[in-house]
């Protein structure tokens, strides 16, 4: 069974391996495969979540995710108390199996074919990842009676935000919540881009090498998927032999974009 884990514990950090070591406790048969984001970015987790969960996958693949900042009320916390734990049931097939952080949920939240509640409690550690979901994760898997609560309203997960940087790759490609073919200009014009301080042109293009060497593109990236045969294309922000994260200096997840184009 092949089981993503989403999360912000940092690159090779000792929470993935406690998490990795619990999730095979209660579930002997996973194959985990780690994918870390920044901290507390909801965004980029959620835009992970989409791109493993609404693309082909195994039969009974899940996708496991934890980026809880503990945002949803800034008072102090009773027993670590943090945000709650959901379920989602994606077209493909993927369970999703995450807390209701933020942008989580959003990439997938008009997706899904079943958006719950998960019944485990929202306190009582503060690794709850490791000491509480894993369980919870499990009895969902194995379609245990009782593990899933009430739906989710659409209201309980906020739409995804407008032309933010989404993910920064290992290459230094920025993916951006802007989709192809409606909010971004049209091919074949140049576009100045603005994140935070910098300033870049770009060359607004259908593919990302259709540029020169070291300039910068903006085109449809590899991130996307379909769903019911509408395609979801997502802006990349690509320096060819470079890289753009560092030529827009270095901007995190969730930064605004803004762009002024000429033809």
């Amino acid at each position: 069974m092949l089981v993503h884990i989403v999360a912000d514990y940092g690159q090779g950090d000792l929470a993935f391996a406690e998490v990795v070591q619990r999730i095979k406790l209660h579930l002997p048969d996973a194959e985990p495969v780690l994918t870390p984001v920044p901290p507390f970015s909801t965004l980029a987790a959620g835009f992970c979540v989409a791109q493993l969960g609404l693309n082909e996958a195994p039969p009974g693949t899940i996708v496991y995710h934890n980026v809880a900042p503990r945002e949803d009320d800034e008072e102090a916390r009773t027993g670590n108390e943090g945000e709650q734990l959901a379920f989602a049931l994606l077209p493909t097939g993927v369970r999703v199996v995450g807390v209701n952080a933020g942008y989580a949920f959003s990439f997938v939240r008009d997706a899904a074919e079943e958006l719950r509640w998960a019944s485990v409690g929202a306190e009582g550690s503060q690794f709850r990842s490791r000491d509480l979901f894993p369980r919870a994760a499990a009895h969902i898997a194995s379609g245990r009676p009782g593990s899933l609560a009430e739906e989710l309203k659409p209201s309980d997960v906020p739409e995804v935000p407008a032309s933010r940087v989404a993910y920064v790759d290992g290459y230094g490609n920025l993916k951006t919540t802007i989709r192809s073919g409606t909010d971004g200009p049209p091919s074949g014009s140049v576009a100045r881009v603005r994140i935070g301080d910098a300033q870049v042109e770009a060359r607004v293009s259908d593919g990302s090498f259709e540029v020169e060497e070291g300039k910068l593109a903006f085109a449809p990236g590899s991130s996307g998927w379909t769903v019911e045969g509408r395609e979801t294309a997502w802006i990349e922000l690509f320096l060819r032999g470079g890289s753009a994260w560092e030529e827009f200096g270095r901007p995190p997840v969730g930064s605004g974009i803004e762009l002024e184009t000429s033809a």
